[in-house]
């Protein structure tokens, strides 16, 4: 079945893309929850006169992306952690905390742009991908120390 999206949905695709999904989870979840709608011919129709007129604005929020991603590239990130006596986390480090740390340093960025492949449970060094755009993506390393 294919669908425009209407918004960004995690390993779907990313707002007006036509993507092909499975029927069930188009009719069943997609369609009624307003994240898409049926790629008839005149909803294609639509949507590709719509994205031409706001070609222009695309254009800005790339750029705009792609700025934040050259000023973001050389950060590093510092996360203090409680943690047992064998450097164990008590909880885990999330995008929560990296979005706070990134704010603090004047990058506002939504949490839900930050992605960490692996769980953080212990001291040490880690990466986080921040998706700024759907072509645009900075990798942000991080060091997790233990609070006194």
């Amino acid at each position: 079945m294919e669908v425009i999206l209407k918004e960004d949905i995690a390993n779907v695709g990313y707002k007006d893309d036509i993507v092909d999904v499975k029927n069930g989870y188009g009719r069943n979840f997609l369609i009624p929850q307003g994240k898409a709608v049926i790629a008839s011919v005149s909803a294609k129709k639509v949507l590709a006169e719509n994205l031409k007129q706001r070609a222009y604005k695309l254009a800005k929020i790339k750029q705009d992306a792609s700025d934040l991603a050259a000023k973001m590239e050389g950060t590093t990130l510092v996360i203090g952690a409680k943690t047992s006596s064998t450097g164990t986390i008590f909880g885990s480090v999330g995008n929560i905390q990296i979005a706070e740390e990134l704010a603090k340093k004047g990058f506002e960025v939504d949490r839900k742009t930050i992605i960490i492949k692996d769980s953080v449970k212990e001291v040490g060094n880690y990466k986080a991908t921040v998706r700024l755009h759907k072509e645009i993506s900075v990798e942000i390393p991080f060091e997790v120390i233990s609070e006194v």
